[in-house]
């Protein structure tokens, strides 16, 4: 199985995007845990160019390296040992260290909370009830990591059910191989983009219309429906050429369905605006229109990836191991870099421009102290010992 940089290039930018996602996050209406005093409604339009494929899309990605690091590993045994130690001892770092100030800003700025983050961390962060609406400890936007790790769970198990309890240490499996040449007949043509969108419309046209993700992991079915397919579609994905063949074909089509599910969206965002009455073909619509943006856009991503990015560059190491340390610190960076800004009284695009030069420095710095101090790194997601030659910009 050999590296396909595309794929880490597409994981790269899905992670870039959420950072510049999230500092959108305080100039719209939508919930956020601070706001901007310029909120605009306008920034929301081109945000929904993205919503609807940007989180599948890093699932889709996280199967494809699940599958690489299950081929790296002695058995799946191996592999969710050391899938347990990526993901939850960063999870656990965050939830202790670096979430915390997300819900204090928001306390403080939204409930009138008074006390100070000392007070808060020592007294209410860890209180497992709920604090004027907010259930404590949180996760936030660690809920990716939970969530990972929960189908990465299953995921161990289906393997190990496939190839049976004498294959666990082993890659070599009569049945494996069957299950793996089935992905290939039936993604191997137009139906890689037919099956699973045909799904996503039934999900988003009929089955949950206009439902919201919870991220509580327990009862959040519009999400595990729609992410764990995608993450096990990547898994397979990783080992299937004629899939990335027919991805490479169809890519312009799926960018075509993606336009024109996103105009769509567009539409009828402009048409009936928040608070407006909706008839109710319109929520069928939007569901379908978002399944077409969803399933169309990541197969124009994965074909232009396979057509175009698939080539390795001095940056790649460096960043394909910095994007996790990244993705823990930035939404507190964030947080607390417009909490600081907020009595400053900035123009908009001001705040815009301090926010991303701030998170981008910030989170240089998190992964470059972390990756060097030996007892930091496994708290970052890293490996334990550093690679013998540092990446460099």
């Amino acid at each position: 199985m050999t590296r396909h940089y595309g794929m880490d290039w597409l994981r790269i930018g899905a992670f870039a995007l959420l950072i510049l996602y999230h500092i959108a996050m305080v100039f719209v209406p939508w919930n956020f845990h601070v706001k901007s005093a310029h909120v605009e409604d306008w920034v929301r339009l081109p945000m929904l160019a993205t919503n609807a494929w940007r989180l599948t899309l890093l699932f889709v990605v996280s199967g494809y390296a699940s599958r690489a690091l299950l081929r790296r590993s002695s058995g799946p045994v191996r592999f969710f040992a050391t899938r347990c130690y990526r993901l939850l001892v960063p999870l656990a770092f965050g939830i202790l260290v670096i979430v915390p100030p997300q819900p204090w800003v928001e306390l403080v700025t939204r409930h009138g909370y008074a006390g100070s983050y000392w007070t808060f961390w020592t007294h209410d962060a860890f209180r497992f009830a709920p604090l004027d609406g907010l259930w404590l400890p949180a996760w936030n936007h660690l809920w990716f990591v939970v969530y990972l790790f929960v189908y990465t769970t299953v995921l161990t198990l289906g393997v190990a059910l496939v190839r049976g309890p004498r294959s666990l240490r082993s890659h070599q499996n009569v049945r494996s191989r069957g299950a793996q040449r089935l992905f290939d007949r039936v993604f191997g043509g137009w139906l890689v983009l037919l099956l699973p969108l045909a799904w996503l419309i039934f999900v988003h046209g009929w089955w949950f219309q206009m439902a919201a993700e919870s991220q509580a992991l327990l009862g959040d079915w519009i999400a595990h429906i729609t992410y764990f397919p995608a993450f096990l579609f990547g898994f397979g994905l990783a080992r299937s050429e004629p899939a990335i063949a027919a991805i490479a074909r169809l890519w312009k089509i799926g960018a075509g369905l993606a336009l024109l599910g996103y105009a769509t969206i567009l539409g009828i965002e402009l048409g009936w605006p928040a608070g407006v009455a909706k008839p109710h073909w319109v929520y069928t619509a939007y569901g379908i229109a978002h399944a077409l943006e969803q399933w169309g856009g990541i197969v124009a991503l994965i074909g232009l990836a396979e057509r175009h990015l698939n080539r390795d560059h001095r940056w790649r190491p460096m960043l394909t191991e910095a994007v996790f340390p990244f993705y823990l610190i930035h939404q507190t960076l964030i947080v607390l870099v417009m909490y600081a800004l907020l009595p400053a009284g900035l123009p908009g695009w001001a705040e815009f421009l301090v926010l991303l030069a701030a998170t981008l420095i910030g989170c240089f710095a998190f992964y470059l102290i972390g990756r060097r101090v030996a007892p930091l790194r496994p708290l970052i997601g890293l490996r334990l010992h550093l690679r013998p030659t540092p990446p460099t910009l």
